[in-house]
């Protein structure tokens, strides 16, 4: 190391200094390369992004030359190099001339100004459009040279194209929708985020009745004042939270009048409110009117008598009435639970209510297409295995439901068998009549007949199939007659039956000897029937028996003068008996013995009874011709009951009979003859007695009322056959029965009874049953002096 010399360490010091120099060198270039390569990633990464930019560059030079991007040169459709302005100009490439010039200007003035370039041009031959954006260049381009960007701006432009026009038309649809709003009918609003009214149209401003806009909104007056929940806030902030439309029904007094609103809140994305209220107050009431309609409807087809019953568009029953149910025979509370269309055609047929078919799931579905059917009415017969016959009408409604009504016309069916099995005996019938039948119609033509009928005119079956009127029979008619004008009374007749719906009748003889009753009566339909009876055998027979009437009339007189003058015999005889017997009763011949005193007690009974008689006889056989005189006089009724009940109570002892009375206070007076009352009430106690076994009993009650007294004698004795009955009120007739004596013997009582209560206006029933007993009623009118 000493051997070094100073030579030595400069040489060594300055390879040092070489080696430290080429160390930095190595650091620095290895820096410069990491930046080149930095720089060149950089330049590649830009050219890509340049690439795919969709503006390409043109660079714009004081000296009038240009240069661009190779694919700029293809966008524009530019062949050859491009060095120029020129070059960037023609009729199928590049710009138009226009366009390029204005290009140029806006160049020129921008390279002169240090400003930018922005301008849209037109390429040449196509619809495309160009964006022009520039600035000076940069560094190290010279001194007023542009640097130009082109964009493809002709999908951009197109859109907004579209999209200015959009705008244009949401504009007019906003401010047309700002009018509608306004001259709506029914009040609309909009709130904003804080729930505040920030706009309301003019249906809300009337009402509310507020000045105008601003003072609704400046005063906040709610169309809805109510508090809480119910609140016209609360409702929005619902909506609000729902996110969804919020609906309620609410009353708002509107010009001063109470509806029925419906508010309509509907949220807004921005968060603020929009609603609308619609006066639904017609709508309620219809509603409500059209609920009492159905009700209605449905009450009275409760009450109808043909079935009734609707199906939903689901086929589920959705009303029914009672009829329908009978019909049915299904349980109401059954078809209260909606069934399906199928299972009531299926409980029907469990209940034999519907037709015997051979295969039911077919006639099944052909009934389910009544619900899809085009025509607007079905009408099917059905007939049931029991006979009864449904008449079926089916409808279908636009909801796809059906309706079915349900008549039962079994009834109607069999009427019509009925009316055809009429018909059928009828015309039988006619043509086997004894009488002579035709009906003329309202015209006078003739309708129907019967073969008697063209038998006694003799008239040909082809001339009354043509329905002569009765004006061309007439001259038939009046050959047939004795008296021909008889025929035009036959005419005038049917006209006036026909007409004026007046019964007639009358009497013909033919030229054959026959006589006929005819007769004219008017029909229901408005035709008149004309009947003829041969009267020849009865028309003899009448003569026959007017003349055998005649002779028991005279007869039955003499009889009644030889009664008359035989009881008038009887008296003086009878007189004369009772006198002689009572002087010796009276003991002008000398004191009788007991047994002779018996014997002219027994006498002078006999007598009165006989004298009795006798009267009663004349009474009846006078009666009969002049009348009865009566003396009017104030009865006491139940007096006049009570005393002869006592005048009878002897024959009733003797009888061992129990003899009753009821006399009411509601008996009272009348007006008429006490002897004949009194002898009509004794004469049907008489009867009583006589007719009732021994032991039995007999009761007589009297009451009344403001118009007559009513006298009722009741006993349960033997009765009086129905045959029988007929005969108890003709005179000198009696009903043979063993132990009946005296008057009721000789039938005198009962036909004496009704002479005297039909003298005073009265009346006599009798009411009785064989072994059952007898009531006889006594109707007396109160009656005047």
């Amino acid at each position: 190391m000493g051997e070094i010399g100073g030579s030595g360490w400069l040489v060594l010091f300055i390879a040092g200094l070489w080696l430290a120099i080429a160390a930095a060198v190595l650091v620095i270039a290895a820096r410069r390369i990491r930046e080149a390569r930095s720089v060149i990633a950089a330049a590649r990464s830009m050219a890509s992004l340049l690439e795919v930019s969709p503006a390409r560059p043109l660079i714009a030079r004081p000296d009038g030359t240009v240069e661009m991007d190779s694919r700029l040169v293809r966008e524009l459709g530019l062949k050859g190099p491009v060095r120029t302005w020129s070059d960037l100009g023609g009729e199928q490439f590049g710009f138009d001339l226009a366009a390029l010039d204005e290009i140029q200007q806006a160049v020129r003035s921008a390279s002169l100004s240090g400003g930018g370039v922005e301008l849209q041009a037109k390429v040449a031959g196509s619809d495309r459009v160009l964006e022009i954006r520039g600035a000076p260049a940069p560094a190290p381009e010279p001194a007023g040279t542009m640097l130009l960007w082109l964009s493809d701006t002709s999908t951009a432009e197109a859109e907004r194209s579209k999209l200015d026009l959009r705008i244009h038309q949401t504009e007019s649809a906003l401010d047309s929708l700002t009018h509608l709003i306004e001259a709506a009918p029914f009040p609309m609003w909009y709130r904003g985020p804080d729930l505040r009214l920030g706009l309301v149209n003019r249906a809300f401003v009337e009402a509310v009745e507020a000045k105008d806009a601003g003072d609704v909104i400046a005063r906040s007056i709610e169309l809805i004042d109510a508090p809480g929940s119910d609140s016209a806030r609360a409702s929005a902030q619902a909506a609000i939270e729902s996110g969804k439309f919020h609906y309620r029904m609410q009353p708002a007094t509107i010009r001063g009048e109470r509806r029925m609103m419906r508010i309509v809140n509907v949220p807004l994305p921005t968060g603020a409110v929009a609603g609308f209220a619609i006066d639904v107050q017609d709508l309620e009431d219809a509603r409500a009117e059209l609920a009492r309609h159905v009700q209605s409807q449905r009450d009275l087809a409760d009450r109808m008598t043909a079935g009734t019953v609707q199906f939903d568009g689901d086929r589920n029953v959705s009303f029914f009435n009672q009829p329908f149910a009978v019909m049915a025979q299904l349980d109401p509370e059954w078809l209260a639970e909606s069934p399906e269309f199928d299972r009531v055609l299926e409980r029907m047929r469990e209940r034999n209510r519907v037709p015997e078919v051979r295969d039911f799931p077919v006639w099944k579905a052909e009934r389910r297409e009544w619900f899809t059917s085009p025509q607007e009415v079905i009408e099917e017969d059905w007939i049931l295995p029991d006979g009864d016959h449904l008449r079926i009408v089916a409808q279908p409604l636009p909801d796809g439901g059906l309706r079915m009504f349900f008549e039962d016309r079994t009834e109607q069916v069999r009427l019509a068998s009925a009316r055809d099995t009429l018909l059928r005996v009828r015309a039988a019938t006619f043509d086997n009549l004894f009488e002579a039948i035709s009906v003329f119609a309202s015209d006078g033509r003739l309708y129907l007949w019967n073969k008697r009928f063209q038998d006694v005119w003799d008239l040909e079956e082809e001339r009354l199939t043509e329905h002569p009127r009765v004006d061309e029979l007439v001259p038939a008619m009046a050959r047939k007659l004795v008296n021909p004008t008889a025929a035009a009374q036959i005419r005038e007749m049917v006209r006036h039956t026909t007409n004026e719906r007046q019964p007639a009748s009358g009497h013909i003889s033919l030229t054959d000897g026959r006589h006929f009753e005819f007769a004219a009566v008017p029909l229901p339909d408005g035709n008149a029937l004309f009947t003829m009876v041969d009267v020849t055998d009865s028309t003899r027979i009448q003569e026959a028996l007017r003349e055998r009437a005649t002779a028991l009339e005279q007869a039955d007189r003499v009889k009644t003068d030889f009664v008359a003058n035989v009881s008038y015999e009887l008296r003086t005889p009878l007189t004369s008996i009772g006198g002689f017997a009572e002087m010796l009763a009276g003991g002008y011949a000398g004191k009788l013995a007991p047994a002779a005193a018996d014997y002219v007690s027994a006498i002078l009974e006999a007598v009165d009874r006989l004298s009795k008689l006798i009267d009663d006889v004349l009474a009846l056989t006078q009666g009969d011709v002049s009348g009865i005189a009566l003396e009017k006089e104030r009865v006491d009724l139940g007096g006049l009951c009570r005393m002869a009940v006592e005048t009878v109570q002897v024959r009733a002892k003797e009888k061992e009979q129990k003899l009753e009375v009821d006399v009411a206070p509601t008996t009272g007076f009348v007006f008429g003859d006490v002897r004949r009352l009194r002898e009509s009430i004794e004469h049907v106690l008489n009867n009583a007695i006589a007719y009732t076994d021994r032991k039995g009993r007999v009761r007589l009650e009297a009451t009344g009322d403001e118009a007559n007294a009513v006298i009722r004698v009741v006993d349960n004795g033997i009765g009086i056959s129905k045959q029988d009955l007929p005969r108890v009120f003709e005179r000198f007739d009696r009903i043979n029965e063993t132990g009946v004596r005296g008057e009721a013997a000789l039938g005198l009582g009962l036909p004496l009874t009704r002479q005297f209560l039909e003298a005073h206006g009265g009346a006599v029933e009798l009411d009785s049953r064989k072994g059952k007993g007898t009531t006889v009623t006594l109707t007396i009118p109160r009656g005047s002096r």
